[in-house]
C-alpha cells in the first residue's frame, strides 16, 4: 500500500470554509452518503459537491460509490501534519511566553 503525503496547505485551505468544516463534523461520527450530508445545508447540490471535491483532492475524505450512493468517510490521517505544525507552534509560543514570564519576573524583582 502506498503512503499518501498529505499537504499541509490544502488541508488548511480546505478547513478554512465552515461548509466542510461541519462536514467533518458530521462524519466524525459516521459515513454518511452525499445526499445525507448535503439535506443539512441549504444549498444546490453542484455547489455542494464542489466542497466535497476540495475536501477528496485534500486528502481529508475518501468517498466510494455503492450501488447508486456515494458514501463518504473520513481520513484522519491527513489531519496529522496539520495537528502535527499546530502543536510545534504552541510548544514555541509557550517557550517564548514563559521566556517573557521570566523576564518580566526578573524585571519587578529590580
Amino acid at each position: 500500500m502506498v503512503q499518501r503525503k498529505y499537504d499541509i496547505d490544502l488541508v488548511f485551505s480546505a478547513l478554512a470554509d465552515p461548509t466542510r468544516r461541519k462536514v467533518i463534523e458530521m462524519l466524525c461520527k459516521e459515513p454518511a452518503s452525499v445526499s445525507e450530508l448535503s439535506s443539512h445545508f441549504g444549498m444546490a447540490m453542484p455547489s455542494f459537491m464542489q466542497h466535497l471535491n476540495i475536501l477528496e483532492n485534500s486528502g481529508i475524505i475518501t468517498s466510494e460509490k455503492k450501488g447508486r450512493v456515494r458514501i463518504c468517510y473520513l481520513n484522519s490521517k491527513a489531519l496529522l501534519p496539520m495537528e502535527h505544525w499546530l502543536s510545534e507552534q504552541k510548544n514555541l509560543w509557550e517557550k517564548r511566553l514563559n521566556q517573557l514570564d521570566s523576564y518580566l519576573e526578573r524585571m519587578k524583582r529590580m
